[in-house]
């Protein structure tokens, strides 16, 4: 078996192979990565910043004129959709005196207005009025250019029904970044996800999870399918560990899949399928962590998407997303199923809650520090580790603390 710094675009491992002992001997995340409140930032500032994060979802700016204040590791963040119907995000700070411009999500209409001393920016982000710059009905003066004093923005790109970013804004093109993803799901499943999902907004779409917790014990509990018997032991009677396999898709993402997902399962009027989807795979679905904070979830009759808001080291707010592959599936005729499908997948969910806040205590331990990979089981959560910790020696700043194990 290869190693997974050598590994080809996407890489399926069954729960038969034999094993990569290799790994047992491999770095590990020590757990000032998870504990340490100057590591978080600069991990936001050299890691997070480098490559394309999830910010939130199309379905939070739904029209032209909407905007959605968000804070992104610290960062305060405004999320706007433009009368074009572009999605934006610059930071929710006026360029005068700094007041933060949105407090809540809601209708700008055409302009954003700074509560202080109204300085107005359109849905693009240029400074369009300044009233009383120069004294009381006096609304410009010389030598200032609002040209000058755009909103800073951020790079950003929508896919999947996620408002992506790029804090760095030198990352390639969110479709060439996310290329060995997309042509593996368009084999699956024929999805353009461009424009063929449609976002849940039903009582049954979406779903917050609170966790004490770092964001990174998260994507590493959803990649790994390990503890399957253990911590989700009805969901193991249906989905069982040894029908699932490891996924590797290089060099962004890690998870695992199965093939024995059940789209009847409860009795409840089937939802409508993707159209494109492969026949002879009906009851594949693939669940990826998608680095670094986007958990994605693939199935034959729907698509959620779980965004890791990481709100201080060891606090992180879960936001999940269904979407469908047509408006029908939203409408009253498929509602007992929807609602089936939330509830299914809370309770699963709900039970991941004390093993990730339980590993979180455990960093607080100087008996562990990265602690081991098993040779196969692991090898997603491996990966994952070994993607982190190339990047964050990559950016080589000094007087950091070194991340090794």
């Amino acid at each position: 078996m290869a190693r997974s710094d050598t590994l080809a675009s996407t890489t399926d491992i069954s729960p038969h192979e034999s094993a990569d002992p290799s790994v047992l001997r491999s770095a590990a995340l020590p757990h000032q990565a998870y504990t340490d409140d100057n590591e978080w930032r600069r991990e936001r500032d050299e890691v997070i910043a480098e490559t394309w994060a999830g910010l939130g979802f199309s379905i939070d700016i739904p029209t032209a004129g909407y905007v959605c204040p968000v804070t992104f590791m610290g960062l305060p963040l405004l999320m706007a959709r433009d009368q074009a119907g572009r999605a934006r995000v610059f930071h929710n700070v006026c360029r005068h005196r700094g007041m933060q411009l949105v407090a809540e999500p809601g209708e700008a209409g055409l302009m954003i207005r700074c509560a202080y001393h109204k300085w107005g920016y359109d849905l693009t982000g240029q400074l369009k009025t300044t009233p009383n710059i120069g004294g009381m009905g006096v609304h410009q003066v010389d030598h200032f250019d609002c040209a000058h004093h755009a909103l800073t923005s951020v790079l950003c790109e929508e896919l999947m029904g996620i408002v992506f970013i790029n804090l760095s804004g030198e990352a390639p093109t969110l479709s060439e970044h996310l290329a060995p993803l997309l042509s593996r799901w368009r084999d699956l499943a024929g999805i353009h996800f461009d424009r063929e999902l449609t976002a849940d907004s039903s009582a049954f779409g979406a779903m917050e999870i609170a966790l004490r917790s770092n964001y990174k014990l998260a994507v590493e509990n959803y990649c790994e399918a390990y503890h399957l018997p253990f911590v989700h032991p009805d969901l193991n009677t249906y989905s069982p560990l040894d029908s699932h396999y490891n996924l590797i898709v290089e060099p962004l993402a890690s998870g695992q899949g199965t093939c024995v997902y059940d789209l009847t399962r409860g009795g409840n009027q089937p939802l409508p399928q993707f159209s494109g989807w492969d026949t002879d795979r009906l009851k594949t679905a693939e669940y990826l962590s998608l680095y670094p904070n986007i958990l994605l979830g693939i199935q034959a009759d729907h698509f959620f998407v779980i965004l890791l808001m990481p709100e201080a080291v060891d606090v992180t707010r879960e936001r999940l997303q269904f979407m469908y592959s047509s408006p029908e599936a939203s409408t009253e005729a498929y509602e007992e199923r929807r609602q089936s499908l939330y509830e299914a997948w809370n309770s699963v969910f709900a039970e991941d809650v004390s093993v990730v806040e339980g590993m979180q205590i455990g960093r607080g331990s100087p008996a562990f520090d990265g602690g081991l990979f098993t040779p196969l089981m692991d090898l997603p959560t491996h990966h994952f580790h070994q993607w982190f910790l190339a990047r964050r020696r990559a950016s080589g700043t000094q007087g950091a603390t070194p991340l090794t194990a």
